[in-house]
C-alpha cells in the first residue's frame, strides 16, 4: 500500500528512542522527511544519520526538553526552518515516574501536566492553522493503554494521559471539514527501553525478578509476547497516511489483545 507520504513534512516529539524513534523511521522508510527531537543531542545526531543513510526519506534533528516553558514555539519555528513546514504532527512524550496516584504533591502534578498535556495541546495549536489553510493534515498522539484500562502503579500516567483523549475527540471534530485528521494511539506492552524500566520497578515493588515480571505480564497478554516498536509504527505510518483519510477522532489500539474491554 501506498501510504502517499512521499515529500510530506514530519515532526515527531520524544523521538531520540522507543516509539518516537520508531515512528520516525516508519515515516521516513515512506519518504517523509522527519524532524527528530529529544533531550539527547548524540542520540539524535546519530539517529538522524542513521535514518538518513538508509532513506528514502531524510531526517533533521532539534535537542530540546518538553519542560521548556517556550518548547512549543522553539519546536515550532525549528520545523518550519528544517522542514518548511508540519504536515504531520506526532504527539508523543515521555512517562511520569510509577506510583500511586496519591502520593505525587501538587508540585510534581503540575511539572508533569505542563510537560505531557500543556505543551502537545499548544504545539498542535501552532501547527493546526497552515494544515488547515492547506486543507490535508495530521496529528497522532500516542497514549498509553492506561487511557482505556488504568495500569496499576502509573496513576500520574492514566490521570494526565487520559486528559488528552477528550482534546483529541473535541479538536478532531473542529478541524474534519478541512481535511485535518485527528486520532490517538494506544500501545500495550511494545517492548522498548520504558517498558524495561516498568519491569524492573514492578520487581523491586515485588522482590520478584525482573525476568519474572516480564513473563506474568507476557503471560496476561493473548498473543503471549510483548509487541515491537516496527509493529506499533506502522501503525501510527498508516494514520498519516492518505489511505487513512476517512479515520478521524479515533482511539486506535496496538495491544495484542491485552486491554479487556470492548
Amino acid at each position: 500500500m501506498d501510504l502517499g507520504l512521499v515529500g510530506k513534512r514530519a515532526l515527531v516529539l520524544a523521538s531520540s528512542r522507543g516509539l518516537g524513534l520508531g515512528i520516525a523511521r516508519a515515516l521516513a522508510m515512506e519518504g517523509a522527511h522527519v524532524l527528530i527531537c529529544g533531550r539527547s543531542q548524540d542520540r539524535l545526531a546519530a539517529a538522524a544519520e542513521d535514518i538518513t543513510t538508509k532513506g528514502p526519506g531524510k531526517a533533521e534533528y532539534v535537542a530540546i526538553d518538553l519542560k521548556q516553558s517556550d518548547s512549543a514555539e522553539v519546536l515550532f519555528a525549528e520545523a518550519r526552518k528544517a522542514l518548511g513546514g508540519v504536515d504531520i504532527l506526532v504527539n508523543n512524550t515521555g512517562g511520569p515516574p510509577p506510583g500511586s496516584i496519591t502520593g505525587p504533591d501538587t508540585a510534581v502534578w503540575l511539572e508533569q501536566f505542563e510537560a505531557m498535556v500543556l505543551r502537545v495541546i499548544h504545539l498542535t495549536n501552532l501547527c493546526l492553522p497552515p494544515m488547515r489553510d492547506a486543507g490535508w493534515g495530521r496529528i497522532v498522539t500516542v497514549a498509553s493503554s492506561g487511557v482505556v484500562q488504568p495500569i496499576p502503579n502509573l496513576g500520574l500516567s492514566n490521570a494526565l494521559r487520559s486528559t488528552l483523549v477528550g482534546w483529541s475527540k473535541t479538536i478532531a471534530n473542529e478541524v474534519a471539514s478541512d481535511g485535518v485528521t485527528v486520532n490517538m494511539v494506544v500501545p500495550g506492552r511494545i517492548h522498548t527501553e520504558r517498558v524495561d524500566e516498568l519491569d524492573a520497578a514492578a520487581a523491586k515493588r515485588t522482590g520478584k525478578t525482573v525476568e519474572d515480571v516480564a513473563t506474568a505480564s507476557r503471560a496476561a497478554i493473548p498473543m503471549g509476547r510483548y509487541g515491537t516498536v516496527a509493529e506499533f509504527s506502522a501503525v501510527v505510518a498508516f494514520l498519516a497516511g492518505v489511505p487513512a483519510s476517512y479515520v478521524s477522532g479515533s482511539v486506535i489500539r496496538c495491544d495484542g489483545g491485552a486491554i479487556r474491554s470492548v
